[in-house]
């Protein structure tokens, strides 16, 4: 074959065009480590040649922690692979984030993409992410959620009943599996006009938790380039063929959820997927934006939530305080029709427990555009992988004093500049969590509601700390966050009630 003929050359030959290829290979690695633009930022000898540093601490979940190292040892920009660095100084959020719509965002996020159709959420390019964010964005507007409170606030009072209802066994609730369902069921019921049913399964687990953690559980290949990770996950299926199918078991419900609403949906229907519709989406890409959607409230809301109403059992002095705020103020506004952000210590206990919760930890990876891009002094050329962690920020205790310290009051009395700078639990700019109005008034009035009801009298957290594995959502060790209700304390059965 002609394709081959160059092993009939002579062997002098043949030698030197194979010894040219050998060198050309080579030679690629050792510019990028020692003279590209990249070599003078400080970082691991083995990442100026291989992304296997970060690969492998992303495999193992402490991606985080040793990105953390690393900027201790060489500073706020840190050189974690031949082409990727970190930055730990929230001064350049602007830039990455925001400023001119900030930088696209990296190849990987196509490992996000979901049964061939790229997300809202994963999507790189800007005409096709535009085309549909501008479609469902009006759902999202302040007005619009406000309006719409009463379905989230329906499904907040059955998660009120349901937590009282295992509070009495006197057994551990798991108040992660609570708060997934009702997030799930909030935002189906506020988005599709259709709630998924989550707060009244019995049974155990909500049956979405099985999808959602497979999801989660993804996020630890996240950085590797997409054939990398359609290659393991094949892998992974054919070696763990029971865990596989539990997957797609627990993915089922959802996936029938998602599809008969978007097929009985009109065009014309002010609801996610009839925005998503009438904008020229196709019923199986409509689908997954659903489920994608699902999974996002579902993950994050969920987990930020069952963290907040730990820290609160945890902390009673802090708990007190939010109830007196909520009493006083259903006691100027006895038709409880207020609006829950103008409550400053809610909204500064939401704030606190986002800052700490870390539903998504690690770095939200860009690629410096055309023309690159400079930052403390170093020049990093186009095409460069660039990103800050959430975690870095909103643990950095010059921004933060006592960082660890659940502290709602930092919050009180005008908050510093660096700290509503770097506080960015929904990422920040054009490319950021379309749903953070939602999902902050999800928190506001669940906790609204449990301090109105005293929900966490005689309630005590189950374990020392929250620990988490580091990956792109975070994912909580044991799957659980549990508190026990103590049966000679408890009055959650007492008269207290929503209205």
């Amino acid at each position: 074959m002609e394709f081959f003929s160059f092993l009939d050359l002579s062997p002098p030959t043949s030698a030197t065009f194979l010894f040219a290829i050998f060198a050309i290979l080579i030679s690629i690695p050792i510019y990028q480590a020692f003279s590209s633009p990249l070599s003078r930022v400080p970082g691991p000898l083995l990442c100026r040649f291989s992304p296997l540093w970060l690969w492998y601490h992303s495999y193992l979940g402490d991606e985080v922690t040793q990105i953390e190292r690393l900027h201790k040892t060489y500073g706020p920009i840190a050189r974690i692979g031949p082409n990727e660095c970190s930055i730990s100084d929230g001064i350049a959020l602007n830039a990455i984030y925001s400023e001119h719509g900030g930088f696209r965002k990296a190849d990987c996020y196509e490992n996000f993409d979901f049964e061939g159709h790229a997300t809202i959420f994963s999507a790189r390019d800007g005409e096709y992410r535009a085309r549909r964010s501008k479609a469902v964005a009006p759902l999202f507007s302040t007005a619009n959620i406000r309006a719409g409170q009463a379905a989230i606030e329906a499904c907040v009072g059955r998660f009120v009943e349901r937590v009282r209802s295992e509070a009495r066994t006197g057994e551990p609730v798991d108040v992660l599996n609570l708060s997934r369902s009702l997030a799930l069921d909030a935002v189906s019921s506020f988005l599709f006009r259709t709630p998924y049913g989550g707060i009244e399964e019995q049974g155990g687990r909500l049956s979405a938790s099985v999808f959602v953690d497979m999801l989660v559980e993804t996020g630890r290949f996240f950085s590797l380039p997409h054939y990398l990770f359609v290659a393991v996950n094949w892998l992974n299926a054919k070696l763990f063929p029971s865990v596989d199918a539990a997957a797609e078991a627990g993915g089922a419900k959802l996936d029938e959820f998602a599809r008969r609403i978007v097929k009985d949906t009109p065009p014309d229907e002010d609801t996610f997927q009839g925005r998503l519709k009438k904008a020229g989406v196709s019923d199986d890409e409509n689908a997954v934006q659903v489920m994608d959607l699902m999974f996002a409230g579902t993950d994050s809301t969920g987990t930020n939530l069952s963290k907040l109403i730990w820290r609160l059992a945890k902390s009673p002095q802090i708990y007190q305080r939010l109830r007196e705020e909520v009493a006083s103020a259903d006691a100027t506004d006895p038709s409880l029709s207020y609006n829950p952000q103008s409550l400053k210590y809610l909204d500064a206990v939401v704030r606190e427990g986002l800052r700490m919760g870390m539903s998504t930890p690690t770095r939200l990876p860009r690629v410096v555009p055309k023309g690159g891009w400079s930052f403390n002094g170093f020049y990093l050329p186009e095409d460069t992988v660039v990103g800050c962690q959430l975690h870095t920020l909103h643990f950095n205790p010059e921004v933060f004093p006592d960082p660890f310290k659940f502290q709602p009051e930092r919050w009180l009395d005008g908050p510093s500049p660096q700290m509503q700078r770097d506080w960015i639990p929904f990422s920040l700019g054009q490319r950021g969590c379309l749903a953070r109005n939602l999902a902050q008034l999800e928190l506001q009035l669940a906790l609204r509601a449990i301090a109105r009801t005293n929900l966490l009298e005689g309630a005590s957290p189950i374990g020392r700390d929250v620990e988490i594995c580091e990956w792109f959502n975070s994912k909580l060790v044991g799957d659980r966050l549990e508190l026990v209700w103590h049966a000679e304390t408890v009055r959650v059965s007492a008269n207290a009630s929503l209205t």
